[in-house]
């Protein structure tokens, strides 16, 4: 067996939106409003296995943007995209998909959304960049937070 079958080796195979939605529920009549919106952003990560060395990594968007306490529009959109990641060490693998393969899609994503609510016709979204390091930090540390609190709860019953 060769060397070069164990380096690393990490590969986009594909990156796709894999769904997109807009809901105007006030539409004409929210056009007509002044005031700007108040704009509300949600994301989420995930990531899974497709085959070996194989990886789906998705970001999920959510944006909402309330006048009042009318909603104008609801933008959701998840883009995602395949990988190839093998002979990677296991506590590096885990940082790579929730870290690496979501700087790649997010881009793609921003931008649908942005051409999403524009041709709404509303003024483009431009979501600001998102330190992905960062949010899988907190996520670990909520999962950790969840997991030690778990047992406690068992024995209180």
């Amino acid at each position: 067996m060769s060397d070069e079958n164990l380096q690393p080796v990490f590969q986009i195979q594909r990156v796709y939106l894999k769904d997109m939605s807009l809901e105007q529920p006030n539409s004409p009549a929210i056009f007509l409003e002044q005031e700007a919106p108040a704009i509300e952003v949600a994301l989420d990560v995930a990531a899974e296995p497709l085959a070996e060395g194989i990886f789906e990594s998705t970001v999920t968007i959510t944006v909402t943007a309330k006048i009042k306490d009318k909603v104008a529009f609801l933008v959701e959109g998840k883009q995602a995209g395949i990988f190839e990641a093998r002979n990677i060490p296991a506590e590096q693998l885990d940082p790579l998909l929730g870290i690496g393969c979501p700087n790649i899609v997010y881009p793609y994503l921003r931008a649908n959304i942005a051409d999403m609510i524009t041709r709404a016709g509303f003024p483009p979204v431009h979501l600001a960049e998102i330190n992905f390091e960062v949010f899988y930090q907190q996520r670990l540390q909520a999962l950790a937070e969840q997991q030690a609190a778990a047992p406690a709860e068992g024995a209180a019953h």
